[in-house]
C-alpha cells in the first residue's frame, strides 16, 4: 500500500523543516506512514508495518526507546505543525476542551489547545492532567502561556470554551492578558439585572423559541468582569448561553466553532488513529504520542485537502459547514488507503507545506 506522496517526499517535508540526524528524519516518516497503514497508534500493530525489512520485535523496540527516551521541545513541535497548515498569520480562534478515557484503573485526562480551521480543530498545545475531571485555572493558564510564548498573544482572536471552563480567577485572568473569548456558562449562573439584582441567567434571558437569540443591553458583572451575554434558543427548548468579551452580535457564529475541536478529538480517536488503544499510561510518553498524532494529521488533513480540488474526496453530508467531521476523517481514510499512479501530476510541496519558522526553536531538546 502506498501513501498519496512517495516516503521520499515526506522525508523532504521534515527534513527542512527539522534539524534532525537523517536516520531520525527516516523513522520519523516511517512512523507516519505505518501509522496510516494499521490506522492505531497500538505499538505492537504500528511494529508490523514500521520497516517492512526489520522484524516486528525490532521494530517494537524501536517504538519503546523513541517514546521513553527522545524529548521533544513541545513549544518548538507546535510551531512546527501551524508552519505546515496554510492558517496565515492570525488573529486565530482558539478552542479549549478536553477528552479522557480509562486504560485499566489509569485515567487519561487530556487538556488541549486548538486553532479553529475549517471544521476541525489543528492541534497545537496539551497537558496530560493528573487528576480526573475538570482542568483547575492553573493548568488552563499554563497551557495558554505556554501558546503565547510561541505565537505571541496578538494572534488569538478569540478563545472559545464551554461550560467547565468559567471561574472567576480564570476570567480575571483573561481580562489581565487582554484575551478575546466566548464562553458558555450555565443557566444558573447569577447575572444582574438592571436593577442590579443577581438572577440566575435562565430567568434573566426568559424563554427563546428555536434559533431565536437575545442580547442583554449593556456588560453585566460575570464572575468578576463586565461583558456582554447572548442567547440562543435550542431545539430541546433549553438556551444556549454565552459571555462575551466584545462583538455580541458575532459571539454565536465565533462560538459554534468551539465543536471543531471535537471534530479533531474524533480524528485522534475512534474515527482515525484510535489514540485510545494506546497501552501507554506514562504522561510524558502519551504526550509524545500526541505530538506524532499531530504531526500525522496535519500531513493527511493537508494532503486530503489538496487531492480534493483535483477530485473531490467522497464524504457523507452532514452539514453545510466549509469542512465537516466526515471531511477531515475522510481525509485520514483517503491517504491511508489510496494509491496514487507515478504519472499523475505530482502536488508541489511548496504550496502544500510553505516554509514558515515561529519564534526559531529546536525541536530537539535531548535525547538519552
Amino acid at each position: 500500500m502506498r501513501s498519496p506522496f512517495p516516503q521520499s517526499a515526506l522525508k523532504e517535508v521534515l527534513a527542512r523543516q527539522l534539524d534532525w540526524h537523517g536516520a531520525r528524519i527516516s523513522f520519523l516518516a516511517h512512523f507516519i506512514v505505518a501509522l496510516f497503514q494499521v490506522r492505531t497508534v497500538n505499538l505492537a500493530e504500528l511494529a508490523t508495518a514500521l520497516n517492512g525489512r526489520v522484524k516486528p520485535e525490532s521494530n517494537y523496540k524501536r517504538l519503546q526507546r523513541f517514546l521513553r527516551g527522545f524529548e521533544l521541545n513541545l513549544e518548538a513541535w507546535a510551531g512546527l505543525v501551524v508552519s505546515l497548515m496554510p492558517l496565515g498569520e492570525g488573529p486565530w480562534h482558539l478552542t479549549l476542551d478536553r477528552t479522557n478515557w480509562c486504560f485499566g484503573r489509569h485515567q487519561i485526562n487530556i487538556l488541549m489547545l486548538g486553532i479553529a480551521y475549517r471544521g476541525v480543530a489543528v492541534p497545537v498545545m496539551w497537558m496530560l492532567l493528573d487528576q480526573a475531571g475538570n482542568s483547575n485555572t492553573d493548568e488552563r493558564i499554563a497551557l495558554l502561556e505556554r501558546f503565547v510564548k510561541v505565537f505571541g498573544r496578538e494572534r488569538i482572536g478569540a478563545l472559545l470554551a464551554d461550560r467547565e471552563f468559567v471561574g472567576r480567577a480564570w476570567f480575571e485572568y483573561l481580562h489581565r492578558q487582554g484575551i478575546p473569548f466566548r464562553i458558555r456558562i450555565k443557566h444558573n449562573t447569577l447575572i444582574p439585572n438592571s436593577r442590579n439584582q443577581q438572577l440566575p441567567a435562565r430567568v434573566l434571558l426568559g424563554s427563546l423559541p428555536p434559533g431565536a437569540q437575545r442580547v442583554l443591553s449593556g456588560r453585566r458583572s460575570v464572575w468578576g468582569g463586565l461583558l456582554h451575554v447572548v442567547a440562543l434558543g435550542l431545539d430541546n427548548g433549553e438556551l444556549l448561553i454565552l459571555v462575551t468579551t466584545d462583538q455580541p452580535e458575532q459571539a454565536l457564529a465565533d462560538y459554534a466553532r468551539r465543536g471543531e475541536i471535537e471534530t479533531l478529538f474524533g480524528c485522534l480517536k475512534s474515527r482515525g488513529f484510535r489514540f485510545e488503544d494506546t497501552h501507554l499510561t506514562h504522561p510524558d510518553r502519551i504526550s509524545k504520542l500526541i505530538a506524532l498524532l499531530a504531526l500525522a494529521f496535519v500531513w493527511a488533513y493537508r494532503v486530503g485537502e489538496i487531492h480534493s480540488r483535483r477530485q473531490p474526496i467522497p464524504v457523507k453530508k452532514l452539514s453545510s459547514a466549509p469542512s465537516s467531521r466526515c471531511s477531515a476523517t475522510a481525509s485520514i481514510a483517503f491517504v491511508s488507503s489510496c494509491s496514487i499512479s507515478p504519472t499523475n501530476a505530482p502536488l508541489s510541496l511548496s504550496e502544500l507545506f510553505p516554509m514558515r519558522v515561529f519564534k526559531n526553536q529546536s525541536v530537539i531538546t535531548t535525547v538519552r
